[in-house]
């Protein structure tokens, strides 16, 4: 299938690791033009060679914190001086501390909303315009398998992530007829950094190993495997596509069937 992603552009949030690095270099694949996006210099510098070795497509870079608009409003413009414009954004962003109720303050809230809500908000904000001009785009907002089902000690993600998907939805009804399509994907349980970084506060919270912690989640997934960064990359590129004409609106996990709502 042609996915028509050839030398189109494509921004993606937080890209120097994990989910969103396989998601840039799915689009690089695709023989797209890559804006990678994120805090530490040293990690896009060390993707940006990677991603170039793996598919001879260079992806420049643009190092900001997604909770300083300035620092979006600066990756967008020069993804746009670079590449004329924007077809495809892709919102992701590392997921916010854990905590119950009771031991998350004013601080913690006013980060997670920041963070994972108010940074969409605005980079969807600054691309529409590039998006209209152009006579369409698409747009990705990664969430989580949270927005299904509540997972517990993650209280900070399940409200937030909730908002991503009722300001998807509302936009996508709002911008199909100027043929901009907006989706969001829920990642379940994805062998990445973070996934280590809860399996060890459980483990210590339980008395257990990581390993152990670890094969207790595999074995609530149905296809008994933790997902790879690649399978949700697949389906977000997909999404952001010329294949994708009629599929907005919409809220799709890779979970390998771990969440039993519909």
């Amino acid at each position: 299938m042609d996915f028509g992603l050839k030398d189109k552009a494509a921004l993606v949030l937080a890209s120097g690791s994990g989910i969103g690095k396989g998601v840039a270099k799915e689009f690089a694949r695709e023989g797209a033009k890559v804006m990678l996006f994120g805090r530490t210099e040293k990690s896009l510098q060390e993707t940006q060679a990677e991603i170039g070795n793996a598919t001879r497509n260079r992806p420049l870079y643009c190092v900001g914190d997604l909770t300083n608009p300035a620092d979006i409003e600066r990756a967008a413009e020069e993804a746009r001086r670079e590449f004329g414009s924007i077809y495809a954004l892709v919102n992701n962003s590392g997921g916010p501390p854990a905590g119950s109720f009771i031991e998350l303050d004013d601080e913690a809230w006013m980060h997670a909303f920041s963070l994972t809500l108010l940074s969409y908000v605005r980079s969807i904000r600054v691309v529409l315009p590039m998006m209209e001009k152009a006579g369409g785009g698409r747009i990705v907002n990664n969430t989580s398998s949270s927005i299904k089902s509540a997972i517990d000690g993650l209280l900070l993600s399940n409200v937030f992530r909730l908002g991503v998907t009722g300001l998807s939805k509302t936009l996508a009804r709002e911008l199909a007829r100027k043929n901009i399509l907006v989706n969001v994907v829920g990642a379940g349980r994805i062998a990445t950094d973070r996934a280590d970084y809860l399996d060890s506060l459980k483990a210590k919270k339980l008395g257990l190993t990581k390993q152990e912690v670890r094969r207790q989640a595999e074995q609530l997934i149905p296809m008994g495997r933790l997902g790879s960064v690649e399978e949700i990359a697949r389906l977000v590129v997909f999404l952001c596509s010329e294949a994708n004409t009629y599929i907005t609106g919409q809220s799709i996990l890779v979970d390998g069937a771990l969440v039993g709502s519909y």
